[in-house]
């Protein structure tokens, strides 16, 4: 897969840029575009690039998973959800493990999945009308796989902070939690972004490789098993009640009217 799609891929020296390239959908994930980026991501650890820059076409970096995409999940079978969380863990987990440095440069909204590829990448400059959130919560989903980084991000009670309100937060207070390392304007975005990227590139190749190993293998065993959870937990809430009830409200630009809230009364 040397053409892609959904993304782009631009290399200039040593520095290799990936631009997701749906701007008519916010650059929302699809299944094409999961496998496109694991693709990508796979291909960048097994080239000549000795840094990464992820970066989104349009007014956003990614606004999660695409509606389009979440309303055909209704039609699927247990295995079918299992092999689509799969593939996002999978995802998830390539940026995670990848070999060379990485650096998310948000240029807009970066929502649930969207924030997992912006402050999984080693470093994240944002521009600061950028929104970041994990909004699962909002229509009834699970931020299941997205919770097994965060967590290690910023801890047990921040986390909880995010994933449980669903709530949109400023770049300024992301900067403030440590998902975000700088916020400059967008004009600068890029451009600092490629500073950063030339920066690391000067460092000794093998030094930095061995070290993004070593830190992923202080945390692999229990990764693992966390995904493992994850994935199961992400395909078992695409099959709830709640969650069809989500999505379908969201759709419709209307309240939610919870089926698991009447069961509890």
């Amino acid at each position: 897969m040397d053409a892609y799609n959904t993304l782009r891929t631009h290399t200039e020296e040593d520095v290799l840029t990936i631009t997701l390239h749906r701007p008519e959908r916010r650059n929302a994930l699809n299944p094409e575009m999961v496998q496109e980026l694991t693709h990508a991501f796979k291909a960048a650890d097994h080239s000549h690039a000795g840094a990464i820059i992820l970066t989104g076409e349009g007014s956003a970096f990614c606004a999660g998973l695409d509606l389009e995409h979440l309303e055909a999940l209704h039609s699927k079978t247990i295995d079918e959800h299992r092999a689509d969380s799969d593939n996002i863990a999978r995802l998830f987990r390539s940026l995670y493990d990848l070999s060379k440095p990485t650096i998310a440069a948000v240029n807009g909204p970066a929502i649930a999945g969207g924030m997992g590829l912006a402050t999984i990448c080693d470093f994240t400059l944002a521009v600061p009308e950028a929104k970041f959130g994990y909004t699962e919560v909002r229509i009834g989903f699970v931020p299941a796989i997205v919770s097994a980084f965060l967590i290690r991000q910023i801890g047990d009670k921040s986390a909880r902070n995010l994933l449980l309100t669903g709530r949109l937060i400023e770049a300024k207070e992301a900067h403030e939690l440590g998902l975000v390392n700088h916020v400059m304007s967008r004009q600068d975005l890029l451009l600092e972004a490629n500073k950063l990227a030339h920066c690391l590139t000067r460092n000794s190749p093998d030094a930095i490789q061995a070290t993004k190993r070593l830190l992923n293998q202080f945390t692999k065993d229990r990764l693992d098993a966390e995904l493992e959870a994850a994935t199961v937990a992400n395909a078992e809430a695409r099959n709830t009640a709640d969650f069809k009830e989500g999505v379908q409200s969201f759709l419709e630009k209307r309240k939610p009217e919870w089926p698991s809230k009447k069961s509890h009364k």
